[in-house]
């Protein structure tokens, strides 16, 4: 009974730092802008109309999926675009990575 109690223990100290661990990946040719949600499946960024793509994916800051109603107004990210032109994938920026600078596609 102890052993068991003992590894149940080591697990429950050991899973949240793993979940912890993970590192979002913002891919380097990801663009910067201020996005507002305006209606369904409609954006701006940076004042400009776009379309989220079918499948998009809106990443909070603590990298959950979110809904485009839940995007804050005019909150930093970083996109991507599919092959349409449309939004594909977005993430919301935390601080330190608002601050870092942008990197340069290789």
């Amino acid at each position: 009974m102890r052993r068991k109690l003992l590894a149940l223990l080591i697990c429950a100290l050991v899973l949240p730092t793993t979940a912890m661990a993970q590192v979002r990946q913002i891919p380097d040719d990801a663009k910067r802008g201020n996005i507002v949600h305006v209606q369904d499946i409609m954006v701006k960024i940076d004042g400009q109309s776009m379309r989220l793509s079918p499948g998009a994916q809106i990443r909070s800051q603590a990298n959950l999926i979110i809904v485009p109603m839940s995007l804050p107004p005019g909150a930093l990210v970083k996109y991507t675009l599919d092959r349409m032109g449309q939004i594909y994938r977005v993430w919301l920026l935390t601080p330190e990575e608002a601050a870092a600078p942008d990197k340069k596609p290789e």
